[in-house]
């Protein structure tokens, strides 16, 4: 298997990616190849001579990068030679197996509808990202910033988007999916998620338990937690505010650590036809080495096959 990583991407490349690489290529070794993707005379020093095996890594050139502040849809259809552009289509064409990258989160999401393009009945697809349980590891909330504006079938589908990937990435044999709203009864809440409320509820794909509070978010009433991307971004980032808080004020919790996006590593694209994950921008060598194993468990779970089939009924 392959895992392909934008060395380019995030604050601190090509140094915090080609870390991060290292450490991934340790839990991975045997198991996966890690292919680097990057301006060669920034990334390839940076490679280790010793101390991997030969196919440990592969080193793809690509002479442009996707900045930040760079209109996403206008730099990558420039920008063609930039490593988010030659990551997909790596992708596109199975040379890898997973794509991922800590650049510019609107690029990412520019290759995966134009390059690797969504599953036929997919209307839009969902950024999804890991929230801590109480008593449970972790469930997933989507979407998380894709798509700040939505329609009741959108979530409808980020339901059953979200329910395939706890059960066949997480593991949960039989994931509980809640609508995020501002009251537990079925009436309450805007047009949309009332709407969308009576959608998810017949939905035969998925186990609905319907409406959930602010305060669900941790608890595990859902493993699935769906809103609009405009809700779920906000969600995410006062979650990854506690644990930056708590650290500052030197207080450290077992549960609370694991609101740190370092021991998540990144956001995987739900709806594509491959797989991708965007990593944190500001991604450390730990959320990189975790973004690329969390990239293979993604294509060992065969998780956009399940995608595929779902959505072909």
């Amino acid at each position: 298997m392959k895992i392909a990583l934008d060395a380019m991407g995030g604050d601190f490349a090509p140094q915090a990616a080609v870390a991060g690489a290292l450490l991934a290529a340790e839990r991975l070794a045997g198991k996966a190849t890690i292919v680097l993707i990057g301006q060669e005379d920034a990334v390839r020093p940076l490679l280790p001579t010793t101390g991997f095996a030969p196919d440990a890594f592969e080193f793809v050139p690509a002479s442009q990068v996707i900045e930040m502040g760079e209109h996403p849809t206008k730099a990558f259809q420039h920008k063609q030679d930039s490593s988010i552009a030659v990551g997909y289509r790596l992708l596109h064409s199975g040379e890898v197996d997973a794509f991922c990258s800590a650049g510019s989160t609107g690029a990412m999401l520019v290759g995966a509808m134009f390059t690797v393009k969504t599953v036929p009945g997919v209307l839009r697809p969902a950024i999804a990202n890991f929230v801590p349980k109480l008593n449970s590891e972790f469930g997933i909330l989507l979407d998380v910033g894709a798509n700040a504006e939505c329609k009741p079938e959108m979530l409808e589908q980020f339901g059953e988007l979200g329910s395939l990937y706890a059960q066949y990435v997480l593991g949960i044999a039989h994931p509980r999916v809640g609508l995020m709203n501002l009251g537990e009864e079925e009436g309450k809440g805007t047009a949309l998620t009332q709407a969308a409320h009576q959608l998810l509820k017949v939905n035969p794909h998925i186990d609905f338990v319907g409406n959930l509070e602010g305060r669900d978010l941790f608890n595990d009433k859902a493993h699935v937690v769906v809103c609009d991307g405009f809700t779920g971004n906000i969600l995410l980032k006062m979650a990854e505010s506690v644990y930056e808080i708590l650290a500052e004020k030197n207080m450290h919790d077992p549960f609370f650590d694991r609101f740190n996006y370092e021991a998540i590593g990144g956001s995987p694209i739900l709806g594509i036809n491959d797989n991708a994950i965007i990593g944190h921008g500001r991604s450390t060598p730990m959320a990189i080495g975790n973004m690329l194993v969390q990239g293979y468990n993604m294509a060992a779970s065969g998780i956009v096959d399940q995608i595929k089939a779902t959505f072909k009924s």
